[in-house]
């Protein structure tokens, strides 16, 4: 049963969006904003007085559930029915994809402490309480509660996405029965803390001099080149520089910053600063995991290595199955590979996990 929600600027009222605007057998579209109780602990010490949380749960009516959880720019609007464009994973889950939305009910929320419309940082105070993959359950978990969702047939994370299914597995075996983790694993890589603790810092600075996207835009830059691997700039950039604006400007310069300008017209600072921070921050015990979990590491990932991957497998409490895969998109593979995660997310979703 569906419970009442908040939409943004109305009363309470429930919140049903069928596709061509009436109920139907195959699917429907339900979301909306939830006032969750407070006050909500943190993992890291303190609590939040007020807690709203953004959701989206869409797909086959009856389906059974499968959380999808993407990198600390994701939303909670999982694919674009009509344009591809809006949702975050439409490579890959939407009607006939490898989440196949004609088959389960894919449910996406805003992550604690981004830029969606779940409780995070405001424009005019940047700074928020540290954040933990351990909060992202709990939230889960409540918002669960609150859609009358008991047991979810998988959840589907990768990146900063696979550390919450992770913590969610431990902290709450009975309520998900399989995972699916990309590009992720049980704790933080010290040379991938090293390049966020720079991009941290390069918002800081900007923030410190009244120019937060200013430095949004640096650290986007700084991260683009962490999340592709050098054989794809190489491909793609390898041309000449030329003259602009009295200097000279490398082709890789105008992709980089190109990208962290639309980055920043689309985020804020204080958001980017606390999911990046909670990455960093991400623990889990992988012994106390024994959910049957589906691993995929990228050979090419610069950020989650394969060696960091391979040692989640072999520390996990549960079943698992490993898969590996090259990618010239590096850490960036589970936006474009859909060819090569197909047998990932099939083995995941159906396949036998004893």
């Amino acid at each position: 049963m569906i419970r009442y929600a908040e939409a943004p600027g109305h009363d309470e009222r429930p919140v049903l969006q069928p596709d061509g605007g009436l109920p139907t057998m195959t699917s429907e579209i339900l979301q909306g904003i939830l006032r969750l109780p407070a006050p909500f602990p943190l993992h890291h010490g303190g609590a939040l007085k007020e807690i709203r949380v953004a959701w989206r749960l869409e797909g086959a009516r009856e389906g059974p559930v499968v959380v999808a959880l993407g990198g600390i720019s994701a939303h909670r609007r999982i694919f674009g029915a009509d344009n591809p464009r809006d949702g975050w994973w439409s490579e890959l889950a939407g009607p006939g994809r490898p989440l196949d939305s004609r088959r389960f009910r894919l449910l996406g929320f805003d992550f604690l402490g981004g830029s969606g419309e779940t409780t995070g940082p405001l424009p005019t105070e940047p700074m928020f309480p540290s954040v933990s993959s351990y909060d992202q359950a709990n939230l889960l978990a409540a918002l669960c509660d609150e859609l009358g969702i008991g047991q979810l047939h998988a959840i589907a994370g990768a990146s900063y996405g696979g550390m919450v299914a992770l913590a969610f597995a431990e902290r709450y075996p009975t309520r998900v029965a399989r995972l699916l983790v990309v590009s992720a694993a049980h704790r933080t890589n010290p040379m991938s803390t090293a390049w966020r603790c720079v991009e941290r810092e390069a918002v800081r600075f900007g923030i410190a001099r009244g120019d937060g996207p200013g430095g949004l835009r640096l650290a986007r830059a700084l991260a683009m080149a962490t999340y592709r691997t050098r054989n794809e700039f190489e491909q793609r950039f390898s041309g000449e520089p030329g003259p602009e604006d009295g200097r000279m400007v490398f082709p890789v310069e105008r992709y980089l910053f190109a990208r962290g300008d639309e980055y920043a017209r689309r985020y804020a600072p204080g958001a980017f600063m606390c999911l990046s921070e909670s990455i960093d921050l991400h623990r889990i015990d992988p012994e106390a995991v024994k959910v049957p979990t589906t691993l995929v590491a990228v050979a090419e990932d610069q950020l989650v290595t394969i060696d960091d991957v391979r040692e989640l497998a072999g520390s996990l409490g549960g079943p698992r199955r490993l898969y590996e895969v090259h990618s010239l998109f590096g850490h960036d593979a589970f936006l474009k590979e859909r060819k090569q995660l197909e047998p990932a997310f099939a083995w995941a979703l159906d396949g036998d996990t004893r």
